[in-house]
């Protein structure tokens, strides 16, 4: 990716914009008074969210409105609005710029609907954790509503749920195909993974009076234009709108070829027509060169929303296309026809550097609530005031899980002093402090500082994952810089131990048992969250998880450094229920492995398909979009009835007397009687205590990685062992 970052103009290295002479604000106005107080007559930008106002880097809405604060631009911030008019829509006046709309850290429809479509009783972004504060399919309401608010203004909508709503997905809610949020919330445009770069080029451009209809070539989003668009001339359109070509005509060049597939492309033609031409020899760099120039002008067009939405197989071949152009270091730009108009998304955006990631997290939030939320108390602020994110992004590539989609598989790492400052920050700053650093970590807590060998390499690649099925020989499993950093972290002054809270790569820390052993000994407080998912090869191999092995080797490691510390630790693993793939027997065999190993889990994970997510589309398609598809290919197992779904779950919880009578029942069915009774070997009893009989399975947990661990069943183990 050398030649991009290039290309790549510097997040800080923008020339201020003339409202910088008001300085930093202490929080981003909410109020016409709290603009008039810091000596404003309008917002250059407002942000509009679906979360409570939390001054603090974990939250996007306050990166983004601090990032464009420091470029200069006067922001302004509304929350949680009603969204049944456009009155709170108008309370900071117009933005001279644009609104930018988001619904949250979160997608409103996973954040307000459980796996089994019932509404969540509470709101971890809210204040008091009170529900119902954001609407379904929020950013599309929120858009709408700035356009009633001020007709002509300039919407860029942006955030997760904007960004894996980018193209055409399937909505488990409503079970259907739907749009891409652009031609439904009618923004002007959409940012998509990491906005940062893409958010501050479109401010400035607007600031210099261009407009955001000629803003077209910025990575990292997403616009509509007529159909058959193309930026200029240079470009070309490359067809992947179909899986069956009846009468191979013409070869067209297959949409899924890895670069070294290309190698026929470099035979040359003597002759034309009879007539002979000189040869030239062409110097593998000039080709090379030539291939690159002919791939940044090239764009896929995948199958239209009319196409997919009616066909699944088309539907999966078009996710998979968009998977493999993933990578910034040679993804293509992708059309999707919606209409008479096309949606064009441009590459992902280039990630950022060390030091602009470091920027980003040390601009000057105040690292609290808005005074305006007064004693109320934000859940998902209590959970993360203490912690730091040292990283971002995933290369993990798990076919449930949207951080991939999101974030990128590149890893984005700060600087170890950065991190530094910030837990000093924090020490100093945050209300309530005693000592204790809840996490260092991010969507992975062990991939700081991770990456390929070779960027040329990496700027190549089209893998899906770097550690599915194995662990790719160019990846750096080195951990020693985030061995060093936990070491300087501890040892600061007023901190008295460092905990880490974020799910860890199992797979990717037997490759460094020093990282284990100093995680065991000073790290861990009595548990440590990991995810193996599951035990079974079938619906392992596709979530794109290590086989229950790596989770064997972990194990013995994390058990010998625990001894050798003087410790009585445990893991508390995270098991998905009813994943595509997953059949009955899988289900069995897993809860026959609790059993054996004397887990008993309070809160489990029922599979939530997220749009544009890989097992989304294996749920909706029931085809495998892992590897090449076709009207033949293979077909998937889903779990849709809700019966299975129930009794997946009660599988993972084959403990709760509640789950006993489904239990029976399914397990007569599958002839496996014999495990009903009261032996060792047998997972659940004949018997069944007085009102226990019917009651529906177990709540779900969030199918998130930070999802909330009960800690009454690590209680009962350490009690349970101890005896």
């Amino acid at each position: 990716m050398d030649s991009n970052q290039q290309n790549t103009r510097p997040l800080f290295a923008y020339r201020k914009f003339w409202a910088h002479r008001f300085g930093p604000a202490p929080f981003l106005p909410m109020s016409r008074a709290e603009m008039e107080s810091l000596g404003w007559d309008s917002c250059d930008i407002i942000l509009v969210t679906g979360d409570a106002y939390i001054d603090h880097p974990s939250f996007g809405m306050a990166l983004i409105g601090r990032l464009l604060e420091a470029q200069g631009f006067r922001v302004g911030i509304i929350c949680q609005p009603d969204w049944n008019a456009a009155v709170d829509f108008k309370k900071l006046g117009k933005p001279n710029l644009f609104y930018g709309v988001t619904a949250g850290n979160m997608d409103s429809m996973v954040n307000r609907y459980t796996a089994d479509r019932k509404i969540r009783s509470d709101d971890a972004y809210t204040p008091n954790g009170e529900p119902n504060k954001r609407p379904d399919h929020a950013v599309t309401v929120y858009a709408q509503r700035c356009r009633e608010a001020f007709p002509g203004c300039n919407v860029v909508i942006g955030s997760i749920e904007a960004s894996l709503r980018r193209i055409a997905h399937y909505d488990y809610w409503s079970d259907k195909v739907r749009r891409s949020v652009l031609p439904d919330s009618k923004a002007d445009l959409l940012v998509f993974g990491n906005a940062e770069r893409a958010i501050v080029e479109i401010a400035h451009r607007l600031a210099r009076g261009e407009k955001i209809s000629e803003i077209r070539d910025l990575r990292g989003t997403a616009f509509m234009v007529p159909r058959g668009w193309l930026p200029s001339a240079e470009w070309e359109a490359m067809d992947s709108s179909s899986v069956d070509t009846p009468g191979p005509l013409v070869k067209h060049a297959d949409p899924y070829a890895m670069e070294g597939d290309l190698k026929n492309e470099q035979n040359s033609r003597l002759t034309v027509e009879g007539n002979a031409h000189p040869v030239r020899i062409v110097s593998r760099t000039e080709r090379l060169a030539a291939r690159q120039d002919k791939r940044a002008h090239t764009a896929i067009r995948l199958p239209s929303y009319e196409q997919v939405k009616d066909d699944p197989v088309l539907y999966a071949h078009a996710s998979r296309t968009f998977h493999l152009e993933s990578n910034p270091g040679n993804a293509r730009a992708l059309i999707q026809g919606h209409g008479e108009r096309d949606v064009w998304l441009n590459p992902p955006p280039i990630p950022l550097s060390t030091e602009e990631l470091d920027g980003v997290y040390e601009l000057p939030y105040a690292r609290r609530p808005h005074p305006a939320y007064g004693d109320a108390k934000i859940p998902a602020w209590e959970m993360i005031r203490f912690s730091v994110n040292i990283m971002r992004g995933c290369f993990g590539g798990c076919t449930f899980c949207s951080i991939t989609e999101h974030e990128g598989r590149i890893i984005q790492s700060r600087s170890e002093d950065s991190v530094i400052r910030e837990i000093e920050e924090m020490r100093d700053k945050t209300p309530g402090f005693t000592g204790v650093v809840s996490d260092l970590g991010g969507p992975t807590a062990n991939m700081f500082h991770l990456t390929c060998k070779d960027p040329k390499i990496e700027s190549a690649c089209r893998r899906l994952s770097c550690v599915y099925p194995d662990i790719c020989e160019n990846m750096n499993t080195d951990h020693s810089k985030l061995i060093s950093l936990y070491r300087k972290a501890r040892s600061l002054k007023g901190v008295k131990k460092v905990l880490i809270g974020s799910g860890l790569r199992y797979d990717l820390a037997v490759r460094s048992p020093e990282y284990i052993k100093e995680l065991v000994t000073h790290h861990v407080g009595g548990y440590l969250k990991i995810a193996p998912e599951h035990t079974e090869e079938r619906p392992l191999s596709k979530m794109m998880k290590p086989g229950i092995g790596s989770y064997d080797r972990f194990k013995q490691l994390f058990d010998r450094f625990s001894r050798e510390a003087g410790k009585e630790q445990y893991l508390i693993p995270y098991f998905i229920a009813a994943h595509p793939g997953t059949e009955d027997e899988d289900m069995l065999n897993l809860a026959l492995w609790l059993k054996k190993n004397n887990f008993r889990l309070d809160q489990v994970q029922t599979f939530i398909p997220t749009p544009m997510a890989m097992a989304t589309t294996m749920y909706h398609s029931e085809r495998n979009p892992l590897r090449k598809v076709t009207r033949s290919s293979e077909q998937v197992g889903t779990v849709r009835n809700g019966r299975q779904r129930k009794l997946h779950k009660a599988f993972l919880r084959y403990h709760d007397p509640a789950n006993w009578p489904l239990l029976r029942e399914a397990l007569k069915e599958m002839g496996r009687a014999d495990l009903i009774g009261n032996g060792k070997k047998q997972l659940i009893p004949a018997w069944q205590p007085a009102g226990t009989g019917g009651v529906p399975a177990a709540s779900t947990g969030n199918n998130r990685r930070t999802g909330p661990v009960v800690r009454a069943s690590v209680q009962r183990q350490l009690r349970s062992r101890k005896k």
